[in-house]
């Protein structure tokens, strides 16, 4: 006797599908998109690492795809001594590190000011710092140069610094501020009952308590100042002043049709200071912006 004839399971459409495949097609659609962004994220970065290898006499003019030699240390070394990209480089250090602490206590300052102190009208006084975000920076440059001109503080550290300082200030104390916001007022009363001065309640109750606000704002100030090329191309032109943006940008100039590996060694080199603080400080940094944002 033959077998009976089995009838035949067709899959299911995909408007038919359930929520159990919906789900999955769902992960496999999040799963090949994030794919594709990091694909897009390492190509650029790609084709920076290889054409920076490239000897500059193996150079055909255009992007090499496919490693033509190992000359990176003779690139940087070409960009950082006969480019000046080394003295740039020490000098956008000491900006980022200096300026951003003196901006991040400045700003510490002043939120402390508004927050704690019984100050009168203090989002009269929040408005007027952060409105130093809200306006172009190129409205200022003009003035600015006029300024630095005739108090000789054009092409000089102290300068720049000045205005680094300054140009920072607004967003960290934004930052800080509406970290020092959820800090229970009973602390501050706490502490007066105790006979603490406000200095004292400033710097042993409220610093300690922010260090991961204060560390994510300075790692927003040190990326800000040493990626300024803005500033360095206005109120600088030597190299131990001038920044290292703004000296990348006259390697650029220079090297344009010469030597393109030497401009991408000398980005290559410029970009690792700002990655390896952030792959270093990465727990730092989140615990700070999710305080800064409750």
């Amino acid at each position: 006797m033959a077998d009976a004839p089995q009838p035949s399971i067709e899959e299911p459409r995909w408007w038919e599908w359930g929520p159990r495949e919906r789900r999955r097609f769902s992960r496999i659609g999040l799963h090949a998109f994030v794919a594709g962004c990091v694909a897009l994220w390492l190509l650029p970065l790609y084709l920076l690492v290889v054409n920076a290898l490239t000897p500059v006499a193996a150079y055909e003019g255009k992007p090499d795809w496919t490693f033509q030699g190992f000359a990176l240390v003779d690139n940087v070394r070409t960009a950082w001594d006969e480019a000046g990209i080394g003295d740039s480089f020490q000098a956008s250090l000491l900006y980022a590190v200096v300026c951003g602490l003196l901006a991040v206590l400045v700003a510490a300052m002043a939120a402390f000011a508004v927050v704690v102190l019984p100050i009168p009208r203090p989002a009269l006084w929040f408005w007027l710092i952060y409105s130093g975000t809200l306006f172009p920076l190129q409205i200022f440059l003009a003035p600015l140069f006029g300024l630095y001109a005739d108090a000789n503080l054009y092409d000089t550290r102290l300068g720049l610094m000045l205005v680094y300082v300054a140009w920072a200030v607004p967003f960290a104390f934004f930052l800080i501020r509406n970290q020092m916001t959820t800090m229970p007022p009973e602390l501050t009363e706490a502490a007066l009952i105790d006979g603490a001065s406000f200095t004292r309640i400033f710097w042993r109750v409220h610093v300690p308590l922010m260090r991961s606000g204060l560390g994510a704002a300075f790692l927003f100030q040190f990326t800000a100042v040493w990626n300024d090329l803005l500033l360095g191309l206005t109120l600088s032109r030597s190299h131990d002043v001038q920044p290292v943006m703004a000296s990348l940008a006259t390697l650029r100039a220079t090297y344009a049709s010469s030597g393109p590996p030497v401009i991408l060694a000398g980005a290559l080199v410029v970009s690792v200071p700002t990655l390896l603080l952030f792959l270093v400080f990465r727990g730092l940094f989140l615990r700070g912006m999710a305080a800064s944002v409750r």
